[in-house]
């Protein structure tokens, strides 16, 4: 089992220590859900939610977050993000979420790229609050990195 790097030797917390990492170009990609009622969804795709378009405010606020990640996370360092990219897919039972983020650096994106897909998350419940209060967010995950000491990784299940 492995070590949690952010506790020191007598178990008090700590930022881990990054100054002797290589610089390297590092990935990384997560998603999530919000599901809703079917009429929500139709509310959405025929423009009639009561705040405005959610999709694309999602979008802005999932970048707005994943640039906020060491402000929100206490031990993330941070990093200079060089592209954030969320989308956001209206289907049949909700919202489908999905973040990408770009760094050169010496410790991955991980945590942007997941802070980007629950900020766009929030968003979405927020602007549709109105007309669905049931919605659930969820199956935020991370889905695959590259880049670092720890090499690629790639979700390999289908949940």
């Amino acid at each position: 089992m492995k070590k949690l790097s952010h506790l020191d030797e007598s178990g008090q917390i700590r930022m881990v220590d990054v100054s002797e990492k290589a610089i390297t170009r590092r990935l990384a990609r997560a998603s999530g859900k919000v599901s809703m009622h079917p009429d929500t969804v139709r509310q959405i795709r025929d423009r009639q939610t009561p705040k405005g378009d959610p999709l694309e405010t999602a979008r802005l606020a999932g970048i707005m977050a994943g640039k906020q990640t060491a402000s929100l996370i206490p031990l993330c360092h941070p990093l200079t993000i060089e592209h954030l990219d969320v989308s956001a897919e209206l289907v049949d039972d909700g919202v489908l979420l999905s973040s990408q983020v770009v760094v050169t650096g010496k410790t991955g994106a991980e945590m942007e790229a997941l802070t980007a897909v629950s900020g766009a998350a929030l968003v979405i419940y927020d602007m549709c609050k109105a007309v669905d209060r049931e919605m659930i967010i969820g199956e935020i995950r991370l889905d695959a990195k590259s880049g670092g000491k720890s090499g690629p990784y790639t979700r390999t299940d289908n949940t």
